[in-house]
């Protein structure tokens, strides 16, 4: 299987509402719109958020990884906002900073910070 793009598709309860709260809260930038949908960029991913073929009744099974610069500095900025906040950031065992957020319709996000000195900062060709 050859994937060439790939996108996370939210089909929420309230479509402008979760628009705004993507779009002015969390400030994704718009990829492109369309009667009923807006498609936002997420990082080297996209988000659809859609107004169609769903009633948002699922937000548990949905999740959004979004790995930002500070976590700590984005976290201040949300809690500003008003952003539900699930967990706080904290270093996991693994060494990534992560914090957790929730979207108006329950959608847990995760916010995740890779510290400079990560294995996944390295490069590991010879």
């Amino acid at each position: 299987m050859e994937i060439l793009s790939s996108r996370v598709l939210l089909r929420p309860r309230d479509p402008e509402r979760s628009r705004a709260f993507y779009r002015d809260v969390l400030g994704l930038a718009v990829f492109r719109e369309f009667p009923g949908g807006t498609v936002f960029f997420l990082g080297q991913g996209l988000l659809e958020v859609a107004a169609h073929g769903g009633d948002g009744s699922a937000p548990g099974s949905t999740s959004l990884y979004m790995q930002v610069r500070d976590v700590r500095a984005e976290f201040e900025v949300l809690r500003s906002r008003g952003v539900e906040v699930l967990r706080e950031p904290k270093i996991e065992p693994w060494g990534l900073h992560e914090g957790w957020i929730r979207d108006p319709d329950g959608v847990r996000i995760v916010l995740v910070e890779i510290p400079a000195d990560h294995p996944l900062r390295r490069d590991t060709r010879s």
